[in-house]
């Protein structure tokens, strides 16, 4: 009866050694590849400039890779879509090629700054830069033009607007 005792004792012990899993699987952005396509528009995502974005779903096993983070918001801000999302990345245009980003900037898309607007060229419309920091989106606003925001100020009335840094849109957190 003791052993029991025993073995009951160490069974918490195995939990707390190993990796904490609360439900939710933390992954890593996916290299997008030649071949992918957006998941919104369909285009080759890597044959255009500016900052591609990706998002991880819950319950899924395919991850949405779009051609621009404007295409990617788009498809996060749709209602269906919205409580589905689990993880956002984007490129940190601060730290890769605007014609070329690379996958290793991938960061979290969620604590990432935008500015929307400028005059650097994306896929289709307006551009959607992401940076890491908000002094790297302001200093790209300062340069290019466009409002500096937060991600959950970036909504589908934005998005469909064609808000400019004229309307007074740029915004910068405390």
């Amino acid at each position: 009866m003791n052993r029991i005792y025993v073995l009951l004792l160490f069974i918490p012990m195995l939990f707390a050694c190993g990796p904490q899993n609360d439900g939710l699987t933390m992954h890593n952005s996916q290299d997008i590849h030649d071949h992918d396509r957006c998941h919104m528009c369909g285009m080759m995502i890597t044959k255009y400039p500016g900052p591609k974005g990706e998002v991880l779903l819950k319950n899924s096993d395919v991850i949405p890779k779009f051609c621009s983070t404007r295409d990617m918001f788009n498809f996060i801000l749709q209602p269906e879509n919205q409580r589905q999302v689990s993880q956002v990345y984007v490129h940190d245009m601060a730290k890769t090629s605007w014609e070329i980003p690379k996958d290793d900037s991938f960061i979290d898309g969620v604590k990432a700054w935008y500015v929307y607007g400028s005059n650097r060229k994306g896929v289709m419309g307006p551009s959607v830069g992401s940076f890491s920091s908000a002094d790297a989106a302001q200093n790209f606003a300062n340069e290019f033009g466009g409002a500096v925001l937060a991600y959950d100020e970036i909504t589908l009335e934005v998005l469909g607007e064609g808000m400019s840094h004229e309307k007074g849109m740029s915004h910068k957190k405390t």
